[in-house]
């Protein structure tokens, strides 16, 4: 199996509109368009009955002390840890796209409703919505895609790998709320093939 993308190329810069926050000169950020990319696949096993993407970057730093602190960095030796950005299951056998903006087209403060997806397919809760946990203005459950926004001040690209899984079940025996831990461990016994891409994303203007 395998997966593509118009938006970007694998191992290559992921465009600001696919972004959950974007750099800006006087502020170090503003909020991105939030659109989720395309993705294609083909070369789809026989006997697949739904897939699944999950989206993580693993670059997300482990402690949060120097996390956009003015006059600090984030090391790049810092030791890291996984952050879920899209959960998503019981996508139709039958597809093999997902276009730009389908399921993401603007930053929603307080997070997208859920877990009711296109295609009948449902989105878990991504990782803003324990980010955003104790800011009265953002809080909420983060259904579905929300895009890149690693620290303005870290040392490090990050990576975000889109994960595709074809699964030999119609519907992932999971129910309720659920987040990308839940689905990895879901998943298990019921892969049939699964395929990656990778893109790279920074809003500090040092790193290239």
């Amino acid at each position: 199996m395998k997966l593509t993308s118009n938006s970007f190329a694998d191992g290559q810069k992921i465009p600001g509109e696919f972004a959950f926050a974007v750099p800006d000169a006087a502020h170090h950020v503003s909020l991105g368009k939030n659109r989720n990319p395309h993705l294609a696949w083909i070369d789809v096993p026989e006997g697949v009955k739904s897939f699944a993407v999950i989206c993580h970057d693993p670059d997300t730093p482990s402690q949060g002390d120097d996390v956009n602190q003015e006059g600090r960095s984030v090391p790049a030796s810092l030791p890291r840890v996984d952050f879920f950005h899209w959960v998503l299951v019981d996508l139709p056998a039958g597809l093999r796209e997902i276009a730009a903006s389908e399921f993401s087209h603007e930053v929603t403060p307080r997070g997208k409703s859920g877990p009711t997806a296109p295609h009948g397919a449902r989105r878990g809760i991504n990782d803003y919505t324990n980010w955003f946990a104790s800011d009265n203005d953002m809080r909420g459950d983060y259904y579905g895609y929300d895009g890149p926004c690693p620290p303005w001040n870290d040392e490090l690209p990050h990576r975000y790998v889109f994960t595709l899984y074809a699964l030999d079940v119609e519907h992932l025996p999971i129910e309720g709320r659920f987040d990308g831990a839940d689905v990895r461990a879901a998943l298990q016994g019921h892969i049939l093939a699964e395929a990656s891409l990778t893109g790279i994303y920074s809003l500090n203007p040092a790193v290239t």
